[in-house]
């Protein structure tokens, strides 16, 4: 038993150049898709990614069923992704290169159709994620943009943006100053 569960069909080095580049080339692809795979997966996308790692499990581990195959695999999975992460947190201009930058996908109040075209994203899926951060439509906005993660930030006109305590502060502090320089009853 010990024998079947240790014995490797390939290679370590094998294991991890083919771990490595299934990573790689993923990751690519990925990138290629767009921003909005990211973050914003609907039914489609998820059935695409649940079959994915079918699909690319024997580029990782060959011909090599063991348990100390799927082991190596995973560590070397683990690892190199760990490594991608720190580079990409230490290096703009990795950052830029592995998760790209963001995207403008509208500016005062305007879509841009090719933005939106580029992203794969629908107008409608973008005024969805404008409600949700309080703008009933573009026309309320400076500036949209959809982040390298996929998140959708909208910056309403500063007419339109909330108070913030420290605007309630200041305005409460001149209230003060004003009733302080009349009279009392």
């Amino acid at each position: 038993m010990w024998n079947d569960l240790m014995h490797l069909d390939l290679s370590v080095t094998e294991k991890v150049v083919r771990t490595v580049a299934v990573y790689l080339a993923l990751a690519l692809l990925i990138r290629l898709a767009g921003k909005r795979d990211l973050a914003q997966l609907n039914a489609f996308d998820l059935v695409v990614v649940l079959l994915l790692s079918n699909v690319v499990q024997n580029a990782i581990i060959g011909p090599d069923d063991s348990l100390l195959g799927g082991l190596i695999g995973a560590v070397v999975l683990i690892g190199f992704n760990a490594g991608v992460v720190r580079l990409a947190r230490s290096n703009d201009t990795a950052s830029r290169l592995l998760e790209g930058t963001p995207t403008v996908l509208a500016r005062d109040g305007a879509w841009s159709d090719d933005a939106l075209r580029r992203e794969g994203l629908r107008k409608a899926d973008a005024e969805a994620a404008l409600r949700r951060q309080n703008a009933n439509s573009v026309n309320e906005t400076d500036i949209v943009t959809i982040e390298p993660g996929g998140a959708i930030i909208a910056s309403l006109r500063p007419d339109l943006q909330s108070a913030t305590r420290a605007d309630v502060a200041r305005l409460e502090a001149k209230l003060d100053a004003l009733l302080a320089g009349r009279p009392q009853p």
